[in-house]
């Protein structure tokens, strides 16, 4: 007999494309975030998001249990500190969308992307 795989964690993609993850973004140690999130939560790292002007975003999208629950990914942008991204770990590890209430400063960071707007 198989064990099932375990439920599908809450996740996170982060962007490092044309402006996230760049030179763009002066005194933003875009390589120690990616390495933070990697090293602690389930992260992708994605081409272009198409959101520059929110640089650098993350988006944590929910476990099964947070889509269960009807949660949907919540975009993150300009997370340009590490106290930011320290709050993202924190809220993944904690569950995620739909699990884990999202820390209250993160708010200041939640954004709609435009593709998203007007959607459902």
């Amino acid at each position: 007999m198989t064990t099932p795989p375990p439920p599908a964690p809450s996740r996170v993609v982060v962007c490092r494309d044309c402006c996230c993850g760049t030179s763009k973004l002066p005194g933003v140690d875009h390589e120690a975030q990616t390495a933070r999130l990697r090293q602690t939560v389930p992260t992708r790292v994605s081409t272009c998001l198409d959101v520059c002007d929110q640089a650098n975003v993350v988006v944590v999208q929910p476990s099964a249990a947070g889509r269960a629950a009807g949660a949907r990914p919540v975009w993150l942008g300009l997370v340009n500190d590490p106290d930011a991204t320290e709050d993202i770990v924190a809220w993944v590890r904690a569950g995620g969308p739909g699990v884990a209430p999202m820390p209250p400063i993160l708010d200041l960071y939640v954004f709609t992307p435009p593709h998203r707007r007007g959607a459902g």
